[in-house]
C-alpha cells in the first residue's frame, strides 16, 4: 500500500504528462459526489493554456509531491465549470463539519489522501479528515521551510483525525446542495439531543441549511431538544408549509409552546398549512397560559374503559404514536372522558392478558388541574416519584398528561 498524500502538499504539486514534459502544477482536487463519494475524480491543473481537467484514471505514478499523468496535457480537457463537483480546497479547508461519530461540529485543516494502483494506473480516495495540529502546522509552514523538516515536526505530534465516512458536509447554497447530492443520513441517524447540540454549534446560516435538509420527522425530535429562542430562529427560517409539516411530527403541547412564542403572523401562516386535525388539536392548546400545567401537557395518550382488558391495553401499545415517555401508563376514563384511574405499564406485563384494568388501578391517582403552576407540577413530581401526571379540567374530564422529560425541560428553562 502506497503511503498518503495530504491535500496541503498536493496543491501546487508538479504534473508531468505523458511525454514527459512538466504541464503545470494542481490547483484543486475535485470529487464527484453522487458518483462516488470518496472517490477523486479529477486533478484541476493549472497550465500555460489555462485550467485542464485530469481524471485522476490517467494518474499512474507519484514520486513524493510529483504527479505523473498519461496522455498529452493538449489532450486534457479544458475546466468550463466546477458546477456539481466538491472542490476539496475550497469547500474542505477551513470550513466546519460534522463528526457524526464525535456528535459535534469540527475544522478541517488538512486531507489524507490515499492512492492505491489499479490496472496500471492509481486511483485516490479520502482517507482521514485532519482535525488536529498536524494539518495546521503542515499548511503553515509549507514553503518556508524543506518538507523534510516540517514531516520531521508534524510527525511527533498525535494524530487527530475524521474518518470520511463519518464525515457529513455542510452546504448553505440550497441549490448547490441539490447538484452535490448532499444529504444527512449519518447525522439523521443520532439522537435528537445530540442533533440538537451539532445544531446550536453551528453559525446562523450553517445552522439553517442544515436543518432545511432533515426530513420532518428528525426536525420535529431535534426541535424538541433546542433552545427555545433558536427554535423561532429556525422556523422563522423555513417556508410555511415545511414548517407546518414539522409541526404536524411534533409533539402537540411542544408545537403550541413553539407557535406562542412566533410572531402571530408566522404562527398563523403554519397553522393554515397544518392538517385539519392536528391544527384543531393544536390550536386548543394555545388557548391555555404558557406556563401552566396546560400549557406543558401534552394530548397524545392512551386512555381505555376501565373495564378494557390487559390484551386490549397491550393492543393499544402496539398503535399509540406518541413519546415512548407517554407509554409509561395507560389511563382509565368513563364515556364522558373523566379521570378513573391510571394502570403502570409495569401491570400489565405481570398480569394476565383477561384482567380487567380497572382491578389494576391504585385507588387514588395523583392529578393536577390544567391551570396549575409549574412550580406545583414539578413540586408533584418530586413528590411522588412520578413518571407522568394527568392533567383534568374543572369537570374532572382527562385533558392531557404532563411526562418527565417536559419536567426536565422546565427545570432546564429556568436554568438558563
Amino acid at each position: 500500500m502506497l503511503p498518503p498524500i495530504t491535500l496541503s502538499r498536493m496543491l501546487g504539486a508538479p504534473v508531468y504528462d505523458g511525454s514527459g514534459v512538466l504541464a503545470g502544477r494542481v490547483r484543486e482536487v475535485a470529487m464527484h459526489l453522487q458518483a462516488e463519494p470518496n472517490l477523486i475524480s479529477d486533478f484541476i491543473v493549472k497550465t500555460s493554456a489555462g485550467d485542464r481537467l485530469l481524471p485522476a484514471s490517467l494518474v499512474y505514478g507519484m514520486l513524493g509531491a510529483t504527479v505523473r499523468a498519461n496522455g498529452n496535457a493538449a489532450e486534457w480537457p479544458p475546466l468550463v465549470s466546477s458546477e456539481g463537483m466538491l472542490l476539496l480546497e475550497r469547500d474542505l479547508l477551513d470550513q466546519q463539519i460534522i463528526d457524526v461519530s464525535g456528535r459535534k461540529v469540527v475544522r478541517v485543516n488538512d486531507v489524507d489522501l490515499m492512492p492505491e494502483p489499479q490496472n496500471g494506473s492509481l486511483r485516490f480516495k479520502i482517507g482521514l479528515v485532519d482535525i488536529g495540529l498536524r494539518g495546521a502546522i503542515r499548511r503553515l509552514l509549507k514553503g518556508l521551510a524543506p518538507q523534510s523538516a516540517i514531516e520531521a515536526v508534524v510527525t511527533r505530534m498525535p494524530t487527530k483525525g475524521i474518518p470520511w465516512e463519518f464525515v457529513d458536509l455542510i452546504e448553505t447554497d440550497p441549490s448547490r446542495r441539490v447538484h452535490l447530492k448532499l444529504e444527512y443520513a449519518r447525522l439523521s441517524k443520532l439522537h435528537p439531543a445530540d442533533i440538537a447540540d451539532i445544531l446550536e454549534d453551528l453559525a446562523p446560516a450553517q445552522r439553517e441549511a442544515v436543518f432545511q435538509s432533515l426530513d420532518e420527522e428528525v426536525a420535529a425530535e431535534a426541535l424538541e431538544e433546542i433552545d427555545p429562542k433558536m427554535q423561532v430562529e429556525l422556523m422563522r427560517s423555513i417556508e410555511s408549509d415545511k414548517a407546518a409539516d414539522i409541526m404536524e411530527e411534533m409533539d402537540p403541547g411542544a408545537a403550541a409552546d413553539l407557535l406562542g412564542d412566533l410572531p402571530h403572523e408566522t404562527s398563523e401562516g403554519i397553522l393554515e398549512e397544518m392538517e385539519p386535525e392536528e391544527r384543531q388539536e393544536v390550536s386548543e392548546l394555545l388557548a391555555f397560559e404558557e406556563n401552566t400545567a396546560a400549557g406543558r401537557m401534552t394530548t397524545l395518550f392512551i386512555a381505555l374503559s376501565p373495564d378494557a382488558t390487559v390484551s386490549d391495553a397491550i393492543d393499544a401499545l402496539k398503535t399509540f404514536e406518541g413519546e415512548a415517555e407517554s407509554m409509561t401508563t395507560i389511563f382509565l376514563a368513563d364515556s364522558s372522558e373523566k379521570l378513573l384511574g391510571a394502570v403502570p405499564l409495569v401491570s400489565l406485563v405481570l398480569a394476565p392478558g383477561g384482567t380487567r384494568l380497572g382491578t389494576l388501578s391504585p385507588d387514588r391517582v395523583i392529578s393536577c388541574d390544567v391551570g396549575a403552576s409549574e412550580k406545583y407540577v414539578a413540586e408533584m413530581f418530586d413528590k411522588y416519584n412520578l413518571l407522568t401526571l394527568p392533567v383534568v379540567d374543572s369537570e374532572h374530564k382527562l385533558a392531557g398528561i404532563i411526562t418527565a422529560d417536559a419536567v426536565i425541560g422546565l427545570l432546564r428553562d429556568r436554568g438558563r
